[in-house]
């Protein structure tokens, strides 16, 4: 019997905090919730989470008013990185004014466990085409490392390894809008049971027509009643858990999709192990020892002969079959309550 090469290990520190996280298929310490066994388990149906339910959550807020206001999730990967969508960034002629909320699942009280940082700069895909939602992916570089803690904690990131398809247990998160007439999104943050469905079921044709690419996951319920739509939860995690341990990984980034909760409509996410080396590109930067130190050498809209960048992420054409205005995605929301 052939045996395995041993896989690569790199260190990750977050001010105090050190952890060997395996390359291969980001396993370590990675994906875990320290304070999850004092909480009850997530529910079908939305449910107020408690405090670090879920700690790689990031609240991305921008300026309003006299305060800030949320506009975007994302998910901490690393002590310098975010994690989310690229549409949550049309406008970033102010991006040193807006600010990312770490450890809290309530913006309005943060509380004592809770980390502000601010974006140094964001990476948008290079061949992210917002009209038609294709390649919806983008990474935050942080001014600070955060300190990682029980309510702070990086997600894992699946690789071609990782079988995606065989997780049945699968949550979103987000501090959206509950209700589509809401003004302002939830000031706790929530979080729900999904289904992963199977491409070639989203694609049939009562469901997306063969809008779905393979760069793409659904979550949701054929029947409709949970879904991630308009406002405040773009760029979110799509999470599952492995079979037979706690960990949790970020599959999918809240993407796009058809109506709110719909039948056979369900959110559409944009797949993370698809772009799991273009991550790795931006991210890292190898030594000849078992160290990384976060760097982004790139702006977006630019390329680097030594980052590399996986097959899915050349550009594709727009949906078929679809009306763009009908889309979400610019803004997203979590839709908690059955229709």
């Amino acid at each position: 019997m052939a045996t395995k090469a041993p896989r690569r290990k790199w260190r990750i520190t977050c001010k105090g905090y050190q952890g060997v996280l395996t390359l291969a298929v980001s396993r370590g310490l990675c994906g875990r919730r320290p304070l999850a066994p004092s909480h009850s388990l997530p529910v079908v149906g939305g449910i107020d989470t408690m405090p670090g339910t879920w700690p790689w959550m990031v609240s991305i807020r921008t300026p309003f008013k006299s305060g800030y206001q949320h506009t975007c999730g994302g998910s901490l990967i690393g002590p310098r990185w975010i994690l989310t969508a690229a549409h949550c960034f049309r406008d970033i002629r102010h991006l040193t004014n807006w600010e990312l909320v770490f450890g809290t699942n309530k913006l309005s009280h943060p509380g004592p466990d809770a980390e502000v940082r601010f974006p140094k700069r964001v990476v948008q895909h290079e061949n992210y085409q917002p009209r038609q939602q294709i390649n919806d992916i983008a990474l935050v570089e942080l001014d600070d490392p955060v300190k990682c803690t029980d309510y702070i904690q990086p997600a894992c990131l699946p690789d071609s390894s990782v079988d995606v398809s065989s997780m049945a247990h699968c949550y979103i998160a987000g501090w959206g809008y509950t209700r589509e007439k809401d003004k302002a999104p939830s000031d706790i943050l929530k979080e729900a049971k999904v289904d992963l469905i199977p491409t070639e079921k989203c694609n049939s044709s009562n469901w997306y027509y063969g809008s779905i690419s393979t760069s793409n996951l659904c979550a949701g319920f054929e029947g409709g009643g949970i879904d991630t739509c308009q406002v405040a939860d773009s760029g979110g995690p799509l999470l599952c858990r492995e079979n037979r341990s706690e960990r949790y990984w970020i599959v999918g980034v809240t993407a796009w999709g058809l109506g709110c909760a719909r039948a056979q409509k369900p959110g559409v996410y944009t797949s993370t192990q698809n772009f799991y080396d273009w991550i790795l590109g931006y991210t890292k930067e190898k030594t000849t020892h078992e160290e990384v130190t976060p760097v982004l050498q790139v702006y977006p809209g630019t390329t680097s002969s030594s980052t590399s960048t996986p097959s899915t992420s050349t550009e594709e054409t727009s949906p078929p079959g679809l009306k763009l205005q009908e889309l979400w995605g610019s803004t997203t929301m979590l839709r908690w309550n059955s229709i």
